[in-house]
């Protein structure tokens, strides 16, 4: 199997990327199942019920959240009611959604994912070690490629994560910094890994947002309103090649960028 996992989706220029190029992606790679990073694909920050269809209407077969997945709060319906779409699995219990999933896309294809999200730097949530070792136990009673997606600041933590899990499932990628990492590899047991899967949306931006409003605010120190940067558009994403049994035998990074980009916001 051949997954491509999509870096953090962010505002509509990474939705429209995602939507010209995911075909040719999947055509030139042979992928059979797409997910992506989507918590920050509404506005550049939050998720809604119609840009997770825009997304599936794309190609993209699964949905990861993260720390601000929560901003649009029409989105907790949707975290309940669609399994193709998660939020970190260590959130307290009564939290809207789930954070692990089996999919079966309309190709045919069965795979595990499983949502987790940092504590270094984030908030005070849930063990992600432990729990993550337990839900991938769970998910690889039922199919044997299982990709996690780890939503965290540190890179100590990521890496950790990594070696925690590395021979428990296909791979560990970690999203949230929105700067692609060139630490890709399969590691002794079998998982790929990579620290940062990087960002979907505007290239010369700061990590997607406007430079001027985000150069503001570190040089005032005042709050200012967030706004998706115009200009070059990138697609940051990682290919991941997976056995029958679930090893993975090779993760490759992918950047796409279009010059000409997408001004709209």
């Amino acid at each position: 199997m051949k997954v491509l996992f999509i870096g953090d989706v962010t505002g509509k220029p990474g939705r429209r990327i995602v939507a010209t190029r995911l075909g040719a992606l999947r055509r030139e790679h042979g992928i059979d199942v797409v997910i992506a990073n989507g918590e920050n694909a509404a506005g550049g920050m939050g998720l809604t019920a119609d840009v997770a269809a825009e997304l599936f209407a794309a190609g993209v077969d699964g949905l990861t959240g993260g720390n601000h997945v929560w901003k649009n709060r029409e989105v907790y319906d949707l975290l309940d009611s669609d399994p193709r779409v998660l939020r970190p699995a260590n959130y307290p219990a009564g939290a809207p959604g789930r954070g692990a999933a089996v999919l079966k896309t309309a190709g045919g294809h069965q795979i595990g994912i499983l949502n987790l999200e940092g504590r270094v730097f984030m908030q005070a949530l849930d063990d992600p070690f432990r729990l993550g070792r337990e839900q991938a136990a769970l998910l690889r009673a039922s199919v044997p490629t299982v990709i996690v997606d780890f939503h965290a600041e540190a890179t100590s933590e990521k890496v950790a994560m990594g070696w925690y899990l590395d021979g428990r499932v296909s791979a560990v990628v970690g999203t949230h910094t929105h700067v692609q990492t060139a630490d890709e590899r399969v590691l002794p047991e079998g998982t790929a890994y990579i620290t940062d899967v990087g960002m979907t949306g505007p290239r010369d931006g700061v990590i997607g947002m406007d430079r001027g409003v985000i150069l503001e605010r570190f040089l005032t120190q005042l709050p200012t309103r967030f706004q998706v940067a115009p200009g070059a558009v990138q697609l940051n994403a990682v290919v991941i090649t997976v056995a029958d049994g679930g090893q993975a035998e090779r993760i490759q990074r992918v950047q796409v960028v279009e010059e000409a980009g997408a001004g709209a916001h």
